[in-house]
């Protein structure tokens, strides 16, 4: 009488399989909680022109850095001019590190430097720093170049050295990581009759070498951004 009912007793074999399909599915990544990898990532690189003044060799380097650069297909590379955005001197009312943007110009350059994940900083050298515009704009934001790599491209009497060096300690306070290759590009050596840019070939390894790097950091910065947001 308690004998069980062929017709209705479950079929072990269809149970196994079951739980084995079931452990499959579960063990299968979740899209929107898997950590990004290398290959999941799509950069965008900003290149500043870190100069304003008239005459300038700063967009020229700029766009030199965007042609071997868009030769690479790693990463999309904007070259963005600081220029373009009319910043005047500093003139919030709250320091960046509040996050409080009064002004539209501070909020216009907050939201394109917010959507780039790294940098080129191209910058003169002026008595042994870099430029007074490329200072003023970078002081201007706080949150949006923080986790983020940049490189260094100067020029000057020594190759810029020296402006980058400053701009060095100035990634450390932004929480920004440089890469330690960069490109120094000497008015002797680099510029005709001190003017006119004729970059020496050598230069452009030293700009893939950079460049490598600076994506390496970028890609890095970002699954750490995105795991810092899913938090």
């Amino acid at each position: 009488m308690n004998r069980p009912d062929p017709d209705t007793t479950p079929d072990l074999s269809a149970i196994i399989t079951d739980l084995h399909d079931r452990s499959n599915w579960m063990n299968q990544p979740d899209p929107d909680t898997t950590p990004q990898t290398a290959q999941d990532v799509s950069l965008k690189v900003a290149i500043i022109v870190g100069s304003t003044r008239p005459g300038r060799k700063a967009d020229t380097v700029a766009d030199w850095i965007g042609d071997l650069a868009a030769r690479r297909g790693d990463a999309s590379y904007d070259v963005v001019d600081i220029a373009d955005y009319a910043l005047p001197n500093f003139d919030e009312p709250l320091p960046p590190l509040a996050g409080h943007y009064s002004h539209p110009h501070t909020q216009r350059w907050a939201a394109t430097i917010d959507s780039y994940d790294a940098f080129v900083f191209v910058t003169p050298e002026y008595n042994h720093s870099t430029s007074g515009a490329l200072k003023n704009a970078i002081d201007f934001l706080f949150a949006e170049w923080n986790d983020k790599a940049a490189s260094f491209v100067s020029y000057g009497v020594n190759g810029g050295v020296r402006a980058v060096e400053h701009l060095r300690t100035i990634m450390g306070e932004l929480k920004i990581a440089d890469v330690r290759s960069a490109v120094a590009l000497s008015v002797f050596d680099d510029f005709q009759d001190h003017t006119r840019f004729a970059p020496n070939a050598a230069h452009e390894q030293n700009v893939e070498t950079m460049l490598d790097e600076l994506i390496a950091w970028g890609t890095a910065l970002k699954t750490v951004r995105a795991s810092a947001m899913g938090k």
